[in-house]
């Protein structure tokens, strides 16, 4: 059962009316500033949306801006940042989907539109970003040399103490890129063309691949640990252990079930395998990827048609913090029809007992072709809030093409 309840105004703590858990509004059509009336929408493939302190964090907006926000954890107020009002993002200059230094909470990591092919860091108290590592420079063959039909994606991503920074990059746009690359701040690049099999680099072992698969990259994922590249294409993924030519296929259909949205721990991975029904959720180790752990039991069969996105801050080996997601049905107006529809819900995966926190109705009517629509989600690093995008029952507005807006909302897990 789901309560009617229009849009809150923006920056007034409320109570969601079915679950009771705390609830607050990020962003309204005036928070984009260049862009009144745009839609925003929260990261995937497990980024660091939110500051190393959980007092500052940021959101996509459409147009390839990103916006920050400050954040009060005691008060769950909503702060203005780099001069602006109540209300309006800061936009900083990094591409959509960067991540926060795990260790600096002034710090960040991503890409420029103008060097799409350099790692990059903006620093938010002096106004500043610095170029990390030009990848162009890591040798790769064949060569990476900038150009109109060459970019990089919006996969950064860092292990814990920021040791290690991963991207993917070298084709033209999200899907055609054949390079991961893995930047070690100790020992340089490593990097594996997907098209060739060739893996080299200034560490670890060069030649080629122990698949003989090929194929183009959609998303790259680094475990915290540093150790592992998870390497998502059109149908399935693979694992890279970095030091090494060993390149894991987990496919789809065959396989130890891989299909459905993941997301990766310090040295594991977690998500649904699309089998049995869309409950089926587990935590695999990313050296293992036939070692199910499942976090749902007992499962019955035949429940499908319940889409997730994941979000999961774990760091220690054991990986036992709780994962937590969104969990929608396309074209279903958002109807409550059985239990955990339109939830925002967290997972135990310690294995002791099964358990699903349930939290709030996200509210957002999801659409599989618009993706804003669906309600991404990123969990702050202590755990205790997390930040989703929803069109609120399509009660936002529209874009000028017709698309429902989507808004920022945060929630108090604890």
């Amino acid at each position: 059962m789901k309560t009617a309840m229009a849009p809150p105004l923006v920056n007034v703590p409320f109570s969601d009316p079915d679950f009771g858990t705390r609830m607050v509004r990020v962003t309204d059509e005036n928070s984009d500033v260049p862009s009144p009336g745009a839609t925003f929408q929260a990261s995937t493939a497990g980024k660091d949306e939110w500051s190393r302190d959980g007092r500052k964090f940021y959101v996509n907006a459409g147009g390839g801006r990103i916006f920050a926000f400050g954040f009060d954890p005691s008060t769950m107020t909503v702060l203005p940042l780099g001069g602006m009002q109540p209300g309006q993002g800061f936009l900083f200059p990094l591409r959509p989907g960067p991540t926060f230094s795990r260790v600096d909470s002034d710090l960040i990591y991503g890409t420029l539109s103008t060097t799409p092919l350099t790692l990059s860091t903006y620093r938010f108290s002096t106004n500043t970003t610095k170029p990390l590592l030009d990848t162009t420079t890591c040798g790769t063959v064949p060569a990476l040399v900038p150009g109109p039909g060459v970019n990089s994606d919006d996969d950064v991503n860092l292990s814990q103490g920021d040791m290690r920074v991963s991207i993917s990059e070298g084709g033209k746009a999200f899907g055609a890129h054949m390079f991961a690359v893995v930047y070690d701040k100790k020992l340089g690049c490593r990097w594996y063309n997907t098209q060739t099999g060739q893996i080299g680099g200034q560490w670890g072992t060069a030649g080629t691949a122990s698949t003989g698969d090929r194929f183009l990259i959609r998303h790259v994922a680094l475990s915290r640990n540093g150790r592992y590249l998870r390497i998502a294409n059109e149908t399935s993924f693979y694992v890279w252990d970095l030091e090494t030519l060993n390149v894991t296929a987990c496919l789809v259909p065959g396989g130890p079930h891989c299909d459905g949205y993941a997301v990766n721990g310090y040295n594991h991975m977690a998500g649904g395998i699309g089998y049995i029904n869309d409950w089926n959720m587990v935590k695999r180790p990313l050296n293992d990827l036939t070692s199910l752990r499942p976090l749902v039991w007992p499962l019955t069969r035949g429940t499908w048609r319940q889409e997730k996105h994941f979000t999961w801050n774990s760091n220690n080996a054991q990986d036992t913090g709780p994962l937590c997601g969104s969990a929608f049905t396309y074209y279903s107006g958002d109807a409550i029809v059985r239990p955990y529809d339109g939830e925002i819900f967290c997972l135990r995966t310690d294995g002791i007992e099964s358990t699903i926190w349930r939290f709030v109705h996200h509210r957002s009517d999801a659409d599989a072709d618009v993706f804003n629509t669906e309600p991404t989600v990123s969990v702050s690093r202590d755990g205790r809030f997390l930040l989703f995008n929803s069109n609120w029952d399509n009660q936002l507005g529209t874009l000028k093409n017709g698309e429902p807006r989507a808004d920022m909302w945060i929630v108090k897990l604890d």
